[in-house]
């Protein structure tokens, strides 16, 4: 029997589980009593008030199966503290940093800082252990686009390297990779508002100081600078996120739209057990826009979610070369499912993957609309491995294994990357992807193999009971035991 996950926010409980193979519904019994049925695999029980003994079961091939069950212990409601009591005014104009951070620091264990609906203008905010922060429909906490807002700088790791970042608008916890303890846990972010930063701006606003701060590192690189993506790519890595959470532990982020980071939105950095949901990720003209992005972290989950972001929407991470390699932190047991992409390159895992990455489960998401669909990808020098990921029941652009040209810069690994173990059971894939910089669908690769060269080849990749689009092509390159049972869709 597989584990039921459960969490409470407010009087609202959610409960998820991982797929039952062939399951066509799921019906949830609170206390022996009928409480949801759905496709789904997630469910949540509105106005909960003691405790409940939980029980789903999956209906397959006609037959009713229980597959999960647990006891749930009902937490009292938060004591809510009301953020214009604590002097904020909410207008859109008043710079309240101060303010907020001084609300923020003087919650108790379990108070519940809450934000009527107004926006709420502010610079960089550090958030701590045990605390809830709801955002009412209306409410936006609206990060500026001035990089001193932003200052001082904090350790943190950006496309693989640790560094000293500008601080994100929300900050939780405190980088280090040989740490023990979790620096931060037990904390609740959501509601039914917004959380957006000064995006694309603040980005630029970012390179342009940085810049001029690397001007003699930059020129004293000369030719090696063509390893590097373009020329903002150096002075734009200290950017910091919408969402950075180091060295945290038991974290949720529910219900709300998060939008606009100068790069990344939900960055999760040497962190466990944490879960995002029911959440609208906005980023489309913002360079770097990921939405989610499970980095050197492990147990992290990810559902009913949407995505309109300026790269990847999903983008799994351990490090880079050489420096993920020595650090050898891996990414595992994540877990995406019922998402939608209207906008972005999709899920994918790399390129900076030298840690290792393993244990990677999506199902049930709609990445139709994406230029990548499922895309794993890293250089030959990361070394590193993906290994063990499965994609069910889901609609792919399409779904490709590559090796990528751009940010290669650093010391190659001595031992190539390791790309083995994939199963992709009951997708589809189009063949179609949206050309997010024409803004027009293009013919594709379905299957995308073109792998890296006989040096690393991926390994041991099966399609099994997959459709194609009409007339989808396929590219086979450099891999090893691929079996595709796939056919041209009705």
């Amino acid at each position: 029997m597989q584990q039921l996950y459960t969490s409470q926010a407010g009087d609202t409980l959610t409960l998820w589980w991982d797929k039952a193979d062939n399951a066509a519904q799921y019906e949830v019994f609170a206390n022996g009593r009928s409480v949801a049925k759905t496709q789904k695999t997630h469910a949540q029980i509105q106005n909960v008030s003691g405790d409940l003994r939980l029980k789903v079961t999956a209906l397959t091939d006609g037959r009713g199966q229980t597959i999960c069950e647990g006891d749930f212990v009902f937490k009292p409601l938060p004591e809510r503290v009301n953020v214009k009591d604590m002097g904020a005014a909410g207008d859109g104009v008043t710079l309240e940093t101060s303010t907020l951070q001084a609300a923020i620091d003087a919650l108790k264990p379990g108070q519940e800082l809450y934000f009527p609906a107004g926006t709420y203008l502010t610079g960089a905010l550090d958030l701590h252990s045990d605390m809830s922060l709801y955002l009412d429909e209306g409410a936006c906490l609206q990060g500026t686009s001035d990089v001193k807002d932003y200052t001082p700088k904090i350790p943190s790791r950006f496309e693989g390297y640790e560094m000293m970042c500008y601080r994100s608008l929300l900050n939780l916890g405190h980088m280090d990779h040989t740490a023990t303890a979790d620096s931060c846990k037990n904390v609740l972010i959501y509601g039914k508002g917004t959380i957006s930063g000064g995006g694309q701006q603040l980005c630029l606003n970012v390179i342009e100081v940085e810049r001029e701060l690397l001007k003699d590192y930059i020129k004293s690189l000369g030719d090696k600078v063509k390893d590097y993506e373009n020329d903002h790519t150096i002075p734009a890595r200290p950017r910091g996120r919408l969402i950075n959470l180091s060295n945290c532990s038991d974290i949720r982020i529910s219900g709300l739209t998060l939008q606009n980071g100068a790069s990344w939105n939900v960055h999760m950095l040497y962190s466990k057990n944490i879960i995002t949901d029911h959440c609208v990720f906005k980023s489309e003209n913002v360079w770097n826009g990921d939405g989610w992005d499970p980095d050197s972290s492990e147990n992290c989950t990810l559902f009913a979610s949407e995505f309109f972001t300026g790269d990847d929407s999903v983008a799994i991470k351990s490090g880079k070369n050489p420096e993920g390699n020595v650090i050898n932190r891996p990414t595992r047991h994540i877990r995406v499912f019922d998402c939608l992409s209207h906008k972005g390159l999709g899920v994918a895992i790399g390129s900076e993957m030298s840690g290792g990455v393993e244990d990677v489960k999506i199902w049930d998401c709609d990445l139709i609309n994406s230029l990548y669909g499922v895309q794993i990808k890293a250089t030959k020098k990361r070394g590193g491995y993906v290994r063990n990921v499965e994609v069910t029941d889901s609609r792919l652009s399409r779904f490709l294994v590559c090796a990528v040209k751009y940010n290669d810069d650093g010391e190659g690994s001595p031992v190539p990357p390791a790309m083995e173990n994939m199963l992709i059971r009951r997708c589809h894939l189009s063949g179609w992807a949206r050309n997010y910089w024409e803004k027009e669908n293009r013919r594709i690769e379905a299957i995308d193999l073109s792998g890296f060269d006989a040096s690393c080849k991926a390994k041991n990749i099966t399609f099994e009971n997959c459709t194609l689009g009409e007339d989808a092509r396929l590219r086979i390159g450099m891999c090893e035991n691929v079996r595709i049972d796939a056919r041209e869709a009705e």
